[in-house]
Order: C-alpha cells, then sequence, then structure tokens
C-alpha cells in the first residue's frame, strides 16, 4: 500500500509521519481508545475532543463509517 499523508487536523492525532492509509485508521482508533472517546451507550459513535473535532470537521460526534470515511478527507493530496 502506498503511504499516505495526513494534513495538519489529522497529524495532530496520528503524527505526521506518511502512512499507509489502514495503519493511520489503526491510530486513530487507538488515539480514540485511549482517549475513551467511544460512546458508552451507543459504541458506533465516537465523541470528539478538541482534537478530533478538526477531523471530524467541526462535529461533535461522528458513527464509526463516518469516521473511517473522514481520514480519506484529510490526506495531502
Amino acid at each position: 500500500m502506498k503511504p499516505v499523508q495526513p494534513d495538519e487536523a489529522l497529524a495532530a492525532v496520528v503524527g505526521n509521519k506518511a502512512l499507509p492509509r489502514t495503519e493511520l485508521t489503526k491510530k486513530l482508533w487507538a488515539y480514540i481508545k485511549k482517549n475513551g472517546l467511544q460512546d458508552a451507550k451507543n459504541k458506533r459513535q465516537i465523541n470528539a475532543d478538541d482534537k478530533l473535532k478538526a477531523v471530524f470537521n467541526g462535529k461533535k460526534s461522528v458513527n464509526m463509517f463516518d469516521m473511517t470515511k473522514l481520514v480519506s478527507t484529510h490526506l495531502v493530496k
């Protein structure tokens, strides 16, 4: 897989090293789990802290599927 470069918002969460998209997603999940951002009642919902709000385009929470799609929108083209 070709490495991709995260933009500034995503780099704040996963680091600014170019990695394959799957690795970036894994790092994002690790950050979410480490900081307890998965909703306790609805595990499919991810709550945003200040760093993630930039990745989530200002939304307070997104579902898992949307979060995975958002990784693609935060890559340097």
